[in-house]
């Protein structure tokens, strides 16, 4: 079997690490690269002198089997429309779209041309988090109260996007991923500390039909580099810390009790205290695991983890949550 021939259009930032990860995959090849920025061309010409190097998509997509969209935003959805209609499979980095209708559209037309098309997901990727959606799942922590992440650092200020869509996608995707369900209401505060317009903290707060609520805090105006977790069961409760080195997941077998006879009010809750599980977890980046799952797919060895269905219910929470955050906080329903 032929290695299967990559392309990514965008190799700034985060779309270098694409680059850096199509280029080492056993199983595919980075066949071609795609960047409006002289400066970024030269360096990918200097490290990678075997890939093709261009400042136009069509000249990308005559030269590749598959394409990983890493470029602007604003972007995204016509890249993935050009993709679909070239019958290229394509990864779309979050946000997958930043309105519901275009991200529909990119859906719909790949639907209609059964062209796989990917949401950047990432960390639906990364094995702590494979590992507590099977606890979820398996019913190990009971029913899920609640859960609540903080996605915080003193770093990238970005001017095109706010703290909600630049950070928002990948916490919103790991609620919709871990209750398997749709928020039905969300409501958004935030502040424009640096730039007027663009948000630089938000607290994004989602509902569920099951009960359960969700608790989002984005910020890159903070002190602290934080990306964190807690997920509170009936019967368990979970942390995941992505900032640990290695004791990424901590498992608490810690809840409150109802017994089924008691004498009185004061007794019919009792606090359970009990050990704390550290899993192994393989040293897996999650980077490298989503780009041999597009490979896979390309391929049609794989069905899309993080579809282009999820992209939409994605985008649809953050399109929600912006209107709520422009209306001080006001709740939209879904």
């Amino acid at each position: 079997m032929s290695r299967l021939r990559l392309g990514v259009i965008g190799a700034g930032a985060w779309g270098w690490n694409h680059v850096r990860t199509a280029a080492g995959l056993a199983d595919a090849e980075l066949a071609a690269v795609c960047d409006t920025d002289a400066k970024t061309r030269e360096r990918l010409a200097r490290q990678y002198p075997g890939v093709h190097v261009t400042t136009e998509a069509a000249d990308l997509l005559g030269r590749v089997d598959a394409v990983i969209i890493a470029s602007p935003a604003k972007t995204h959805a016509p890249l993935a429309l050009r993709c679909v209609e070239a019958g290229k499979p394509c990864l779309v980095e979050k946000p997958f779209a930043l309105s519901v209708a275009d991200a529909e559209a990119v859906a719909r037309r790949a639907r209609e041309k059964r062209v796989p098309v990917l949401a950047g997901h990432l960390l639906v990727f990364h094995p702590a988090l494979e590992r507590l959606r099977a606890l979820v799942q398996a019913g190990e922590l009971g029913r899920i109260f609640y859960l609540y992440s903080l996605r915080v650092n003193l770093g990238q200020v970005r001017a095109d996007e706010n703290a909600l869509w630049s950070f928002g996608p990948h916490d919103v995707s790991v609620a919709l991923y871990l209750l398997d369900e749709a928020p039905v209401m969300v409501a958004a505060h935030g502040h424009s500390y640096l730039q007027p317009g663009v948000e630089d903290v938000v607290f994004l707060t989602m509902e569920f039909a099951s009960g359960a609520l969700a608790h989002v805090q984005m910020s890159w105006l903070d002190p602290h580099k934080e990306r964190k977790l807690t997920v509170v069961g009936a019967k368990q409760m979970v942390v995941f810390d992505d900032m640990e080195p290695r004791e990424k997941l901590r498992i608490y077998d810690k809840g409150v009790d109802r017994p089924p006879e008691y004498a009185s009010y004061g007794e019919s809750l009792a606090v359970r205290e009990g050990d704390i599980f550290i899993p192994k977890i393989p040293n897996v980046e999650p980077l490298a695991a989503e780009v041999s799952h597009l490979v896979r797919v390309a391929r049609g060895a794989d069905a899309p983890r993080a579809s282009a269905e999820d992209g939409v219910r994605v985008v649809r929470v953050l399109e929600a949550a912006s209107r709520s955050l422009a209306g001080g906080g006001t709740p939209v329903a879904l």
